[in-house]
């Protein structure tokens, strides 16, 4: 209980108390009106921020997800629709997963991109499982590491990037292409 009083007298009560003294400290130094526009003007941004957050699943747009495919090396060049998309956080967590559907072409040049990749790998059906996010050797690198490989429903690139600070969350991304559909399956995983 101690941790959630903290976070609610942080993300609630610092908010507060800065759109008070940005009201009292200019009202007392008499400025009235000056005090009122800062107070006003601050609580807009915090709502407009809080609102974003909100409704960041909502606000996601296909320029978004071609900027994050983009970072990874992948270029759609046919038009897409986005199929899904959902984000969720914790403290220390974050977890932001899309689901596009894509041409024909777009798939098979991502497919090809991967399969000849240098690293590229079949991966035994036994196997399978354990490698989605643990499959790197060194996770405490600072070197960011990438497998390419071919599960029994998927073509898969995982992407592991360092922390870029100490006390950061290294980020783990996975691309996945379904064999049957025209599905790319895009998840943003910081832990």
């Amino acid at each position: 209980m101690g941790i959630i009083g903290i976070l609610i007298l942080f993300f609630v009560g610092l908010p507060i108390l800065i759109g008070f003294l940005l009201y009292f400290i200019p009202k007392r130094l008499g400025y009235p009106k000056t005090g009122k526009y800062l107070s006003i003007t601050f609580g807009l941004v915090v709502i407009v921020f809080l609102l974003l957050n909100i409704f960041e699943d909502q606000l996601f747009t296909k320029s978004n997800a071609k900027q994050l495919l983009v970072e990874e090396g992948f270029y759609l060049k046919d038009d897409f629709k986005i199929n899904e998309n959902k984000s969720m956080w914790s403290i220390g967590d974050y977890y932001h997963k899309f689901v596009l559907k894509i041409s024909e072409q777009d798939k098979r040049i991502i497919i090809n991109e991967i399969t000849h990749s240098a690293n590229f790998k079949r991966i035994d059906l036994k196997t399978e499982d354990n490698l989605m996010y643990y499959g790197f050797a060194d996770t405490q690198s600072n070197v960011m590491q990438v497998l390419n490989y071919e599960k029994k429903e998927f073509f898969v690139r995982e992407y592991f990037k360092p922390a870029e600070k100490e006390g950061y969350a290294p980020e783990f991304r996975i691309i996945s292409i379904d064999k049957k559909e025209n599905i790319l399956i895009f998840e943003d995983v910081d832990r």
